[in-house]
């Protein structure tokens, strides 16, 4: 996916903009925070409830406590590590997003029309309803974890999803007409979620995962506006040849 790889690539050259540091880090500081007050005051609850429940209730019944406990302590980080990153993607989401999306336009897409709606509702309630659905499937899928691989590939699909529904949906608002984003959506679905899979990857990397959900918004930011940019190329070309005699 070429065009995965040149949107990550122009992300990062768009780092050298002394600006962009402080969208990027504002989401970082308030991950770290929700996730320090939660680790202080939640972690213990967490714990504890979840050695009330099957399957660690068996295993604590079958003389294996030590691992029930183990289990438990590293569901608990979970759900923290979860909270965390999903505070930090809202934040990104809702008030760092506009900011980087109309500095990265004005500087590297002059050319793309605004034809799309700048609303603030809409891009928030879109937001909010996908970290719901990503909370719902992430509780969901919790007993899928004890199968063997899948506790590191589920965070990072169900991750991945979040990222293309939250960031491509917001990175398209201001410039796509609604056919435009419709079709964007649909003809770009693996990319924009093969995107959102390499962005979650680098979300379990100590530190730079506090960083992850500015450098989503970013990446979606330059493949989305490319992508409509190349969409609104292909139709004059297929007008021109049209009116050529």
């Amino acid at each position: 996916m070429p065009e995965v790889l040149q949107a990550l690539a122009r992300s990062l050259r768009t780092l050298a903009w002394p600006r962009v540091w402080v969208y990027l880090l504002a989401p970082a500081v308030v991950s770290l925070v929700v996730w320090s007050v939660l680790a202080l005051f939640v972690l213990d609850h967490l714990v504890a409830a979840f050695l009330e429940q099957p399957p660690l209730t068996w295993l604590s019944g079958w003389g294996a406590l030590w691992l029930a406990h183990l289990l438990a302590f590293v569901g608990g980080w979970a759900v923290l590590l979860a909270a965390a990153m999903l505070s930090s993607i809202l934040l990104a989401a809702v008030f760092v997003m506009p900011l980087l999306l109309r500095q990265v336009a004005a500087r590297a897409y002059p050319d793309l029309a605004a034809l799309g709606r700048d609303s603030t509702v809409a891009s928030t309630w879109n937001s909010v309803a996908a970290a719901l659905l990503f909370a719902l499937g992430w509780l969901f899928s919790l007993p899928l974890w004890l199968v063997p691989g899948a506790g590191m590939v589920l965070p990072v699909l169900l991750l991945a999803w979040l990222n293309r529904r939250t960031f491509a949906y917001d990175a398209l608002a201001v410039h796509a007409s609604d056919d435009e984003r419709r079709l964007l959506l649909e003809r770009q679905r693996v990319p924009l979620l093969g995107l959102g899979a390499i962005v979650a990857l680098l979300a379990h990397v100590p530190l730079l995962g506090l960083l992850a959900p500015t450098l989503a918004a970013l990446a979606y930011i330059h493949f989305c506006l490319e992508a409509l940019r190349s969409l609104r190329g292909g139709a004059v070309v297929s007008v021109i040849k049209e009116e050529t005699p």
